[in-house]
């Protein structure tokens, strides 16, 4: 089981969110359905995180819930039994990737560069995370893959903002993107939901307004 272009690409944005309290888990996922986004990646940088997705999972059927921050077997594990939709992890081993498959966990690893790309794409895969993705070079490194792998999509994050990132979006070889921005640890913490809900909203308007 591997995630494909067609399961990125309705998702367009995805919220990248650290929660430290299980009770915001529920309220932030509705607020940013309220605002019309359909997916998250909840990351495991907490305690609390694979309750929150639990609960996000129960409460929120119509909502994709993916886990972020994987970094080993040992986490497939546990977000496998979680029952999330997909996980997503920092880097790419070839032991993570096979223990996805093992377990039918949708992974999307992390890559920065072309050499592991082609490990991937040795192991089946065609969709990759470009992490940190500002930082390895951004949108002029991912028109660069392009050139020689234009079989492969990505979901650039790390250092996206609400301002730059459609131009990512209008990449050909770019599916979605993954962003905190549009849940603020102030706002969570304020249990500021409608913060929460309005950025959703204007983010997915820009989306809109691209086509």
């Amino acid at each position: 089981m591997t995630i494909t272009k067609e399961f990125l690409a309705p998702l367009g944005v995805m919220p990248v969110i650290v929660l430290d309290a299980v009770e915001d888990a529920v309220p932030v996922a509705q607020a940013l359905q309220k605002g019309g986004i359909t997916s998250v990646e909840i990351t495991l940088r907490t305690p609390v995180a694979i309750d929150c997705i639990k609960a996000v999972k129960a409460a929120c059927p119509d909502l994709i819930v993916g886990c972020g921050t994987v970094i080993g077997e040992k986490y497939l594990e546990r977000v496998a039994e979680a029952g999330v939709d997909f996980a997503v992890s920092p880097g790419m081993t070839e032991a993570l990737v096979k223990k996805a498959q093992a377990l039918n966990v949708k992974l999307l690893p992390g890559v920065s560069t072309c050499s592991e790309v082609l490990q991937g794409m040795e192991l089946g895969l065609t969709c990759f995370k470009l992490f940190p993705a500002t930082a390895v070079g951004g949108i002029p490194l991912l028109k660069s893959i392009n050139g020689p792998l234009p079989q492969v999509t990505f979901c650039p994050t790390g250092g996206l903002t609400m301002d730059g990132f459609t131009d990512f979006l209008a990449l050909p070889n770019v599916a979605c993107v993954g962003g905190s921005w549009l849940v603020p640890k102030a706002a969570v913490q304020a249990k500021d939901w409608q913060k929460i809900t309005d950025i959703a909203a204007q983010t997915v308007a820009k989306i809109k307004a691209m086509s």
